[in-house]
């Protein structure tokens, strides 16, 4: 006789599973199952001294949650983002680029370095620490924050899929296509497997480094923007640091980073929270290779989506983005009547890597909160309510579009929304970061308590600052 499932929806519902599975029945990747590879070691991380003696192409081995994580961050709404505010302030906020590269990355390998520590997801960390009524609120404006951005992501994919029909098929009709092949995937493929598939449509956004080479941008215009900071103490120029800030440094990745994490460790057959805690330098090493590889190739990204807005859209007056239509334009120099095919790849090959992140993020911290059991690895029948969360957030996210929001409004609007959700959860997460008695040895040093500590003034200044313009120095 097996242990009571650990699930509260099968505790209730019947017929169904009433106990729990062996490990080979709950995943559903067999090939993750801490399975000795060569040399009877459980396959895992891969350690700098072991990417080292795979040669020039060794550092590949390293890369893991850390890229899905920065590839993640450039989804439809970061590239909406940077395109609307290359066009409307041109150059000025280029420096944003190279500002939050050390604060995003800061924070994220400070996510990971948690959950490798303790062993535990993000949520599960802090409900520990601090108050359950604090961190309740933390976690419902995250969902919140997450399924608005989720609904903005879905509306954005369907306007890029009918982009390439030249909108002979309305966005509209999309929606629902796009939500139930997302919902496939999380139900019956591993998030790796998604990565996989997905990851090639991302490329497309190199389009944006080539066209802002060929543009002929000032090189002393630029390079001033970039190292310079400009600030405007305008409602619409906060309302554009703001979104910056809030794609870039968004909620959902700080739990996302935590819960891949520990995933990765699951698949290395570390399947209790006892054999997962404390982390080998060499292993932290290594995550903190791939989380700054990660975030610097959604960095460049950012770079060039803003510097080539700003030298093909807002320096022939064209200052105001309203459709996707628009926004492709900016790739009209290098692409020519094509710019349309690589802007919707770019949107649709990001958004299905995000949407399943922002959904399962939400599920992921939900769950850690209320200490149920789930993850994008288990099979759907066993852990019903990890699923039906994301499910919930999905079907809401749908519900949005039709409501006939703007696609790139509302991609702009939920980047500002994460940029008013972050500073708080992020005061927590730093509080945590420094406590000796959770991290132990680990525990931040002066470097990441400096970035995270200014990372999070600046995201909060800001919020700040666009909260008082808009409703008190109207």
């Amino acid at each position: 006789m097996g242990s009571p499932i650990k699930d509260p929806l099968l505790e209730k519902v019947e017929p169904g599973p009433d106990e729990e599975p062996q490990q080979k029945d709950l995943r559903k990747d067999d090939v993750h199952l801490g399975q000795p590879a060569s040399g009877g070691i459980p396959a895992g991380r891969t350690t700098l001294q072991e990417a080292r003696r795979g040669g020039p192409l060794g550092v590949l081995q390293l890369l893991g949650p850390g890229l899905i994580t920065g590839a993640s961050d450039d989804d439809p709404s970061g590239i909406g983002t940077y395109a609307q505010v290359g066009s409307q302030f041109g150059y000025g906020m280029l420096w944003t680029a190279l500002f939050t590269f050390p604060l995003m990355a800061a924070i994220q390998e400070l996510c990971g370095r948690i959950a490798l520590q303790t062993g535990v997801g993000l949520g599960i960390s802090l409900r520990r620490k601090f108050p359950t009524a604090l961190v309740g609120a933390c976690i419902a404006a995250l969902l919140i924050a997450n399924t608005i951005n989720l609904g903005a992501d879905l509306g954005a994919v369907a306007a890029g899929a009918s982009l390439l029909t030249r909108n002979l098929i309305p966005e509209l009709w999309l929606v629902v296509p796009v939500a139930v092949l997302i919902l496939y995937f999380q139900l019956f493929l591993s998030y790796r497997a998604l990565f996989k598939v997905f990851k090639w449509l991302c490329l497309a956004l190199f389009a944006y480094v080539i066209t802002g080479l060929i543009a002929h941008p000032s090189l002393l215009t630029v390079l001033a923007a970039t190292f310079i900071p400009h600030l405007e103490l305008s409602k619409e120029f906060m309302a554009g640091l703001v979104a910056i800030l809030g794609t870039t440094i968004s909620p959902y990745l700080f739990f996302w980073q935590a819960s891949s994490e520990i995933d990765e460790m699951r698949s290395a057959g570390q399947m209790t929270e006892a054999e997962r805690r404390g982390v080998k330098l060499s292993e932290l090493q290594a995550a903190r290779v791939d989380i700054l590889i990660g975030m610097a190739f959604s960095q460049i990204v950012m770079y060039f989506i803003i510097l080539t807005s700003a030298a093909v859209l807002h320096a022939h007056g064209k200052t105001n983005i309203q459709t996707a239509n628009d926004a492709a334009q900016a790739l009209a120099p290098f692409l020519g009547p094509f710019a349309f095919v690589a802007f919707a790849l770019g949107l649709i090959g990001t958004g299905l890597l995000a949407i399943p992140i922002l959904s399962g993020s939400a599920a992921y911290a939900l769950k850690e909160f209320m200490g149920w059991k789930g993850a994008l690895s288990t099979r759907a029948r066993y852990r019903p309510t990890f699923y039906g969360i994301i499910g919930a957030a999905t079907l809401v996210g749908v519900g949005m579009n039709f409501l006939h929001v703007d696609p790139i409004k509302a991609l702009i609007y939920s980047a500002m929304i994460n940029g008013l959700v972050a500073p708080p959860l992020m005061v927590l997460i730093v509080l945590l970061g420094s406590d000796r008695k959770v991290m132990k040895s680990k525990v931040s040093g002066a470097l990441s308590k400096s970035l995270t500590w200014i990372g999070t003034a600046a995201m909060g200044a800001a919020a700040l600052t666009l909260v008082l313009l808009t409703f008190v120095f109207k």
